[in-house]
């Protein structure tokens, strides 16, 4: 049986799914596209926390996440209006043949030993186009899937892309623990995304220009004064339209946030933990191998998302179970991650990437179903400002609580507590909200 077909409850949903040509079409290219982000993040990774001439602190981690993504954070709701003008197949083909063009040069900065902000910079230009991407690729989901199936989608698209990175994340520490440390094998690392990038904009390629929307034609060509300004214009009206017209959406992104606050803790203690205690610092190749274990168990976990998420919304809702995972999150953190050993760790990167997942899996749909077609891609943009926005904010709160060997009770404890409080939170406004958010899966199996 195919990945994706056991990656559907019942496999009858999934054969539907597969049956649309639209959907086959935008999940290679997902595919594809993430599985780069996996070997582009590995790049990234060997060069600023596993080089042997560096001894990351958690200060320096959260300096990594903030260049990185909170520029985007501050500038990425743009690129949500223009979700909504312009073909969102285009923007998947051209996007990924820039990010070629961008490894490439990445790859040439790193030969040439620039300064590590330069290569920050030119990271960044990579890592924003691809939260570009993936905005548009959840946006134009509907575009190719009926809403009687979009959960059972929703379980295997972005599932299966997470996969696809967590794949191509450990074909890369396989590749860099092969190959001698230096700025060669970041290079070769940075060439290989690149490679999977052009990949992904031939997949692009062979769907229609109109297919995955947005449903209102394209607008011709206005001086950029007048297209800041409406951007910011339209930014401001989605964003009130999203609270004012779509409270189960704006509640589910509070509650996301919130887990992915967590998640970004437990983050930074993991690679900590895997830099400086479950291997000695100055063993690169250590770190890298349980590094690679713990992303493992995580992929592992967000395939059992996909396989539980359809069957347990079916049955407490899709709300229900966005509580579910939050709650279980809270119980089973310090649980496990207190014992600050690699078997309870490891375990606890399978369970926690499973409900992490699977609340993901909740808000998307929700956003989806709650957010009208018109406003959705910037609604995505914001969506992707909040959850990167949330791991920054993490970072630097685990720099600030954190010792260097990554053995935080505070951090473990913090994090329990705001599961445990979101869950109860979220459950509380369910009560308030459409049905929309506490309505079962649907479980027609056909198109």
């Amino acid at each position: 049986m195919s990945i994706i077909g056991h990656a559907s409850v019942p496999p009858g949903r999934a054969k539907a799914l597969l049956r649309l040509s639209g959907f086959r079409r935008l999940l290679g290219t997902r595919l594809l596209s993430q599985l780069s982000d996996g070997v582009f993040q590995v790049s990234l990774a060997s060069y600023v926390v596993f080089s042997p001439e560096r001894q990351p602190t958690p200060g320096a981690i959260a300096s990594a996440f903030a260049v990185l993504l909170l520029p985007f954070c501050l500038f990425g709701p743009f690129a949500g209006v223009l979700l909504d003008r312009w073909r969102r197949r285009q923007i998947l083909l051209y996007g990924n043949l820039i990010r070629l063009l961008l490894c490439a040069g990445t790859a040439w900065l790193v030969l040439l030993q620039v300064p590590t902000p330069v290569f920050f910079a030119a990271a960044l230009l990579v890592t924003g186009v691809n939260r570009f991407i993936l905005a548009g690729l959840s946006a134009a989901l509907p575009q190719v899937v009926p809403d009687s199936l979009l959960v059972s989608a929703n379980a295997i698209a972005p599932t299966m892309g997470t996969v696809a990175t967590t794949i191509g994340g450990g074909a890369a520490f396989i590749v860099r623990l092969f190959l001698p440390a230096g700025p060669h094998a970041n290079a070769a690392l940075l060439i290989l995304a690149g490679l999977g990038y052009g990949s992904a904009s031939l997949a692009a390629r062979t769907m229609s220009r109109d297919l995955l929307g947005p449903e209102r034609g394209r607008q011709s060509p206005q001086p950029l004064p007048q297209v800041i300004a409406e951007t910011v214009e339209g930014l401001i009206d989605g964003v009130q339209r999203l609270v004012r017209d779509s409270r189960p959406a704006t509640y589910a992104l509070a509650a996301l946030s919130a887990l992915r606050f967590c998640y970004g803790l437990l983050l930074v203690l993991l690679l900590m933990l895997c830099r400086n205690s479950f291997a000695t610092p100055s063993d690169q190749s250590a770190g890298i191998r349980w590094l690679g274990l713990a992303l493992a168990a995580s992929a592992a976990g967000f395939f059992t998302a996909a396989v539980v998420t359809p069957w347990a919304t079916r049955r407490v809702g899709v709300g229900g179970w966005l509580v579910c995972c939050a709650a279980l999150a809270a119980v089973l953190t310090p649980a496990l991650g207190l014992f600050f050993t690699p078997a309870p760790i490891i375990t606890a990167a399978y369970l926690l990437g499973l409900f992490t997942q699977g609340a993901k899996i909740s808000t998307d749909t929700i956003v989806q179903t709650s957010v009208a077609d018109f406003y959705r891609g910037r609604v995505f943009s914001v969506y992707d400002v909040l959850f990167n926005g949330s791991l920054v904010a993490a970072a630097a709160v685990a720099a600030a609580l954190m010792p260097s060997s990554g053995r935080s009770v505070v951090v473990i404890v913090l994090s329990s507590l705001l599961y445990a409080l979101t869950a109860l939170a979220y459950g509380l406004t369910l009560r308030h909200s459409s049905p929309s958010a506490r309505l079962r899966c649907p479980v027609s199996t056909s198109a």
